[in-house]
């Protein structure tokens, strides 16, 4: 586990990815944070040896490839298992439907996005206080 490694965040819309870089910088993570407009390209980039991400927020209605099946993607590389990144979706969506099938996939969390810039913040630092105290195996066990 990276503690201080890359927050991923996987988001195409432009709005909802400021309005998290307003967050972030406001919570002054230390953490880089890196956007990922196209969610075709987080396995290629998660696979470089020097990349040891701390975790990934992830949208789920995107073009391309969407959440779940990026989920699908990364459980099914022994090398990106063998990281340990913790897998939270950021939604709209609270339908149990949705919610349902994020967990059949052995995902970390699941939140629903909010408008409000304060409520969101809570979240966003709830996430980032519970990983940065959470154990996990060391990278590559």
């Amino acid at each position: 586990m990276n503690l201080n490694g890359e927050i991923i965040v996987v988001e195409d819309d432009v709005d909802d990815r400021e309005f998290l870089d307003d967050i972030f910088k406001s919570l002054q993570i230390p953490n880089k944070v890196v956007f990922f407009e196209d969610s075709t390209e987080v396995v290629q980039y998660l696979l470089k040896d020097e990349v040891r991400p701390f975790l990934v927020l992830s949208d789920i209605n995107m073009p391309k490839l969407d959440g779940y099946e990026l989920r699908v993607q990364i459980m099914a590389n022994e090398i990106l298992l063998k990281k340990c990144v913790p897998y939270i979706f950021l939604s709209t969506s609270k339908e149990p439907e949705y919610i349902r099938k994020a967990f059949e996939l052995a995902v970390h969390g699941y939140f629903q996005k909010e408008e409000d810039f304060g409520k969101y913040k809570e979240i966003i630092s709830n996430i980032v206080s519970y990983w940065k105290s959470c154990q996990r195996p060391l990278i590559g066990w």
